[in-house]
């Protein structure tokens, strides 16, 4: 299946992207894009692989790193993956409901 990723995801990306490179450095940060498409591969040809969210209804969590996961559903009748959101593991919970919502 194709896997695409939101705008939100995308700008979400982005920032994390360059607060990897700024605090960590360009190592760490390909490092973690590595990671990331591994995930991506994972549930383009296996989207069940990742457990359901307990708290949003038809959303899979995946789980990148310990500090970072992400948030995806599944397009059946386009063929495609959506992923909704990254976030970091370490914020205010309330803040994932208002990237879901």
């Amino acid at each position: 299946m194709k896997v695409f990723l939101s705008e939100l995801a995308e700008s979400k990306l982005l920032k994390l992207s360059e607060y990897l490179i700024e605090e960590w450095g360009l190592k760490t940060r390909d490092k973690f894009i590595s990671k990331l498409n591994e995930k991506i591969k994972q549930i383009s040809n296996q989207p069940d692989s990742c457990p359901k969210s307990t708290a949003f209804k038809n959303l899979y969590k995946c789980v990148v790193t310990k500090q970072t996961t992400f948030f995806y559903r599944i397009l059946a009748e386009r063929k495609e993956i959506e992923i909704i959101t990254i976030f970091d593991t370490r914020q205010d919970p309330d803040k994932l409901q208002k990237d879901v919502d």
